[in-house]
């Protein structure tokens, strides 16, 4: 599996793996600038909600390593993604640093982008052990967008889960929503999936509901850009309606996240900030032009979840259960 990120200090070159020309093709996007990370953020070169935290940490440390306004590299790389909240975690992780000698705080920037990246990669194995006794020992589990290492610090949160449960040796069948409009779904977890020689099978998004109406299905499993108190969810769009799916099947239905993604300033998901992008990106498909540019595109980029909908989120603590203004409280340490 490749890396998704390769940064050297020494040359102050921070690597990201193209996502958009995966799975027909491995390249890497070479930054040396905030800037230029923050192309690779909007353009999703780079995307996930934990990997853009790193990447904009990683971003931030190269202009601290040029003598750079870092506090203007925060601002830009701020303005990259709005839903995904782990961005503004790992900003504020290294805001938290602008006051050092000019000396030290290019040091101690590069430091903490690393820390961000090797804490990402344990809490995401964490997530994946504390999610796996959810999965039966042969089970069929349905997935949406890109969970995996590509999405996080290398291991990932919902896709985390079905390789931690592979390794501990159950037998598990993914069906992969392709996840429209982007495809990240077929492109990036079907990709994931093949490369770690885990069973898959990939299916339209409309498809997971009759799939669920004709298969014993053990769960629906995704991840997650931002949760709020109340429990509700803004994940990748598609994601609510495959949450009504599984409620109306009786399937149980999981979100696994990091502590890091979890809102303390979000009451409930009327508060999620959700992206519209670029109307190309449903007209169009691999370039290809589907139909005419007179015709309207609403295209947000992520749906909100209702709590109610979820029976546990997976997180590094373990698995929360509702009523989940308490157990996310507690989780964040909040009273």
């Amino acid at each position: 599996m490749p890396d998704a990120f390769k940064f050297d200090p020494r040359e102050g070159i921070l690597e990201i793996l193209d996502q958009r020309e995966i799975p027909f093709g491995v390249s890497y996007l070479k930054c040396s600038t905030s800037d230029q990370v923050a192309g690779a953020i909007t353009s999703m070169a780079v995307r996930g909600a934990p990997a853009i935290g790193i990447a904009a940490a990683f971003g931030v440390a190269l202009d601290a390593l040029r003598g750079q306004d870092v506090l203007e590299a925060i601002r830009v790389l701020g303005a990259t993604r709005p839903t995904a909240v782990n961005l503004f975690w790992a900003l504020n992780r290294m805001r938290s640093l602008v006051d050092l000698p000019g000396d030290r705080m290019a040091d101690a920037m590069v430091e903490e982008a690393l820390a961000i990246w090797r804490e990402d990669l344990a809490i995401n194995r964490a997530i994946g052990r504390n999610g796996a006794d959810l999965i039966p020992h042969e089970g069929v589990v349905i997935t949406h967008c890109n969970t995996g290492s590509l999405a996080t610090g290398g291991y990932g949160t919902a896709l985390g889960v079905i390789r931690s449960a592979t390794e501990q040796g159950k037998r598990i069948r993914v069906f992969v929503d392709e996840t429209r409009p982007r495809l990240q779904g077929s492109r990036l977890t079907a990709f994931e999936l093949f490369n770690l020689g885990i069973d898959f099978t990939v299916i339209c998004d409309s498809m997971a509901s009759y799939l669920m109406s004709r298969v014993k299905v053990s769960c629906v499993i995704v991840g997650a850009d931002r949760v709020a108190m109340n429990g509700d969810v803004a994940n990748k769009v598609g994601t609510y309606s495959l949450a009504m799916g599984a409620h109306y099947h009786r399937v149980p239905f999981y979100v696994a996240a990091p502590l890091s993604t979890f809102d303390p300033n979000c009451p409930s998901g009327d508060q999620i900030p959700v992206e519209e992008r670029d109307p190309d990106e449903v007209r169009c498909v691999m370039g290809s032009e589907l139909f005419p540019p007179s015709y309207p595109i609403w295209n947000p980029s992520f749906d909100v979840t209702p709590g109610d909908l979820i029976s546990g989120i997976v997180t590094e603590l373990g698995v929360l259960r509702p009523p989940y203004e308490a157990s996310i409280a507690r989780a964040l340490g909040i009273r």
